[in-house]
């Protein structure tokens, strides 16, 4: 195709690298949905084969903070070097980044240095007078839903269960939210580009699904970072949400998939809120439509136990979903600990209470 006023194929293209990965994980998704995090190693190294390292020496990298204008870009710019730093010294040369916002970031501090380098050589000075460091720019900046959309076709040839309806055989109906840092700050960072994105909806196909369109496929979720932060200003984040959620609604979807963590709590949370508000889901039923997130997704497939994914830390139930894919579970063992006692119980489950 010409770039005659219109984009080249090869830009929608991405590469991804193989393996040899440094994991950066994820300040939110840690807190959120901790088993996601566990299960993307354990499906790199016992799965796929794969050698990814996790280092406990990494850091936030303030993403959060900075786009609430609370960390400035110097700061920023100088605790991904650490991090690049931390990479180098390991040996390794490809960054999986569990976090958007912190893809988003790591691209745009990498992209601010390649057109202004004096910004890099004053962040190369600062982190050596603060730590003593030196870094070297990563040569293959992935997404940790990148590396699960490369991989597709082997996980589909391990899966355990498909995203089909266990009795009745039909494809399961789902909608995809894409984290705006993803690839709308710089879209060829992101597989298919800003607009036409596959990397979750390539997903759905692979395991049996049938991806669902909806005219707000591709609004924010709400976060906005200073849009929920500041108290006053959560009525416009749950308004974009509900956005969102109404446009879902024609289709009736049995699944909501993420790669964000933010974007995945708010879709998941705000159906509770909207629910306790409104009195009304968008799912059918009490329940509201399960959110899960790429990794999510992918160990539910592969048949790993729901509970050891953490998705009994969901505000919207997922047994629903777990039932229709004729997932073995028990729900005994929702909420066990590590010691395998009953931590506590919710009054109950869903979006409403009948």
């Amino acid at each position: 195709m010409e770039k005659n006023g219109r984009i080249k194929w090869s830009e929608y293209n991405k590469e991804i690298a193989d393996d040899d990965f440094y994991y950066l994980r994820s300040c939110i998704r840690q807190n959120f949905n901790p088993g996601a995090e566990k299960f993307f190693l354990d499906l790199l190294r016992n799965k796929l084969g794969k050698n990814i390292f996790d280092d406990p020496h990494h850091t936030t990298c303030t993403g959060i903070g900075y786009h609430s204008d609370i960390v400035p870009f110097d700061t920023f710019q100088v605790m991904i070097a650490r991090q690049f730093s931390l990479m180098a010294e390991k040996g390794y040369k490809n960054a999986v980044v569990s976090c958007i916002t912190s893809f988003g970031g790591y691209n745009e501090v990498v992209t601010t240095w390649k057109e202004f380098p004096d910004e890099e050589n004053k962040t190369r000075e600062k982190l050596k007078k603060a730590t003593g460091r030196e870094f070297e720019i990563p040569e293959n900046i992935a997404h940790a839903c990148d590396i699960i959309y490369k991989f597709r076709g082997e996980i589909a040839k391990k899966a355990k269960y498909k995203l089909v309806h266990a009795k009745t055989g039909k494809p399961l109906k789902i909608v995809d939210h894409i984290g705006c840092h993803y690839a709308k700050i710089f879209p060829e960072k992101g597989v298919g580009g800003a607009e036409y994105s596959p990397v979750l909806s390539g997903l759905v196909t692979a395991w049996g699904g049938e991806s669902v369109n909806y005219p707000e496929r591709r609004h924010c979720c709400g976060f906005g970072f200073r849009h929920y932060l500041i108290k006053c200003n959560r009525s416009y984040s749950i308004s974009n949400a509900k956005k969102k959620f109404e446009s879902m609604e024609p289709y009736q979807p049995d699944l909501i998939l993420t790669n964000c963590p933010g974007c995945n709590m708010f879709l998941d949370r705000w159906q509770y809120a909207l629910a306790q508000i409104e009195g009304k889901t968008y799912g059918g039923g009490s329940n509201g439509i399960p959110v899960l997130s790429h990794e999510e997704l992918a160990g539910l497939v592969l048949g790993y136990d729901p509970w050891d994914l953490s998705l009994q830390m969901h505000q919207v139930d997922v047994e629903p979903l777990l039932k229709k894919m004729g997932v073995n579970y028990s729900p005994e063992e929702k909420y066990l600990d590590v010691n395998r006692k009953i931590i506590s119980e919710p009054l109950f489950t869903g979006c409403l209470n009948q």
